[in-house]
């Protein structure tokens, strides 16, 4: 094991990333490495790699038309509305406490809704955030919090609600993969098999929120927040950013929504996200909420805001087909059930650490999971696990590594609209803090729910 290909290459793929090497050179070095190591040779490991990009190429084209009906949302005012309302509230002297967990519980439920609700994943960050960045400042709200806030309602609601993003991942990839892998998944629930796991996410959420986080920290002002205070009308405690905010037109604010809801239904129909974003969009140009002579700027800003996670996702694609081209994912799982023979608490807990593994270099859950699948039945069978904590295991050992992977839009997510100040380092803030509170939490009850279920 200590010589597996895909083993070294995550290893160097997430050295290079603490070491502050950019993601996208950290995966493509780590693809290289992994291929030679592998024996694959240059031109076959970048053969693998460029094939793995064009896999990627729709989700790079989704991303790009989420972040320009991100844009669209927001040029019409609806986030500055949100973000306005808190800091009069701020202003007005309410009781930040109260202030504060109200905005805790908005985020996570929106980070809820975006897999569940209105699947748009994670296109409502970098509309939503940015302009609560001056109430967080104010507030002095560690960012890191802000970021397991988030991750949190994304990665949960996919692997425990059935529903939307969650229905792809448990139904149409775990459910289908592990029945055609051999086990008969007709009367298996996925919401019992996830529940002790999903019960793990919420313990480290809860760390998060009243231990590791709860300490105010201080942040540079944001040139927005100078203004602001240096143009206070008199006579009122209204900052200028809530004024503007609240002078928003009510039409533009139910273009919105109407634009938000039709991206929905489109998505809910054609399953495509591309569809969803264009026909929203669609609807603030048709309405003139965004002017045909503002579109191009509109759309170009859009596909600004998510290039980065782009070709990240496209990179992650790349080094998940050189990960399979190596042939060595199936030696690694081989070697660690050497380690534990018979011994299923052994069992349980090395393929859940190799699932973290995998996941933590691809990047994505939902590529994971058929990987393992094919090679984690068997295994569980000849174990003796039911089918219910196979499914545990499987499941868990998929979502391990989405939260504190560099490569994963669970952690890009959050840092797009964190970072817009350059006051949040993506490793530091957002990998490093969602990887600590949620997998390992997500190790533990993974593991319970296998012996238990």
């Amino acid at each position: 094991m200590t010589i597996n290909a895909v083993l070294l290459a995550v290893v160097i793929m997430l050295g290079l990333s603490l070491a502050r090497v950019h993601v996208v050179l950290s995966l493509l070095i780590g693809a290289l490495a992994g291929g030679l190591i592998a024996g694959l040779g240059v031109t076959d490991t970048l053969a693998a790699f460029q094939e793995g990009i064009r896999n990627g190429a729709q989700i790079a084209l989704s991303y790009a038309l989420l972040g320009a009906f991100a844009v669209a949302i927001a040029h019409s005012g609806l986030p500055q509305s949100l973000a306005g309302a808190v800091i009069k509230r701020i202003d007005a002297g309410g009781t930040s406490g109260m202030i504060k967990y109200t905005l805790f519980a908005g985020l996570v439920m929106m980070s809820c809704f975006s897999q569940n609700l209105i699947p748009i994943h994670i296109a409502f960050i970098p509309l939503l955030v940015p302009p609560l960045l001056l109430a967080f400042n104010r507030m002095q709200i560690d960012r890191r919090l802000i970021a397991c806030l988030i991750t949190f309602g994304l990665v949960t609601t996919y692997m425990f609600i059935p529903y939307g993003f969650g229905d792809i991942y448990l139904n149409q990839i775990m459910l289908k993969n592990v029945g055609e892998a051999g086990i008969d998944v007709t009367n298996i629930s996925v919401t019992k098999a996830m529940a002790i796991p999903a019960l793990g996410m919420f313990v480290g959420l809860l760390t998060a929120v009243f231990i590791s986080y709860r300490k105010p920290r201080q942040y540079k002002q944001l040139a927005i927040d100078k203004e602001a205070r240096d143009e206070v009308v008199e006579g009122d405690s209204l900052s200028k950013t809530a004024a503007t905010a609240q002078a928003q037109s009510k039409l533009k604010t139910l273009v919105a929504v109407v634009a938000i809801v039709t991206a929905f239904v489109v998505q809910l129909y054609t399953d495509s996200l591309l569809l969803g974003s264009m026909f929203g969009f669609g609807v603030f140009m048709a309405t003139g909420v965004v002017k045909w002579s503002e579109a191009d700027t509109v759309f170009n800003d859009g596909i600004k805001l998510m290039a980065m996670i782009g070709f990240i996702m496209i990179t992650a694609q790349g080094f998940a087909e050189v990960m399979k081209a190596t042939e060595q994912i199936q030696p690694l799982v081989d070697g660690a059930t050497t380690l534990f023979g018979g011994n299923k608490a052994m069992a349980a807990f090395i393929m859940l650490l190799l699932g973290l593994i995998v996941t933590m270099g691809i990047g994505s859950s939902f590529s994971t999971i058929p990987i393992l699948a094919a090679i984690y039945v068997p295994l569980c069978l000849s174990l003796g696990f039911s089918p219910l904590a196979t499914v545990a295991i499987i499941g868990t050992a998929g979502a391990l590594g989405d939260a504190g992977s560099p490569a994963s839009d669970s952690t890009l997510g959050p840092t797009s609209g964190l970072n817009v100040d350059g006051q949040h380092d993506h490793i530091k803030d957002s990998v490093v803090p969602t990887f600590i509170h949620y997998n390992i939490p997500l190790l533990a009850f993974g593991w319970i729910a296998a012996m238990v279920l």
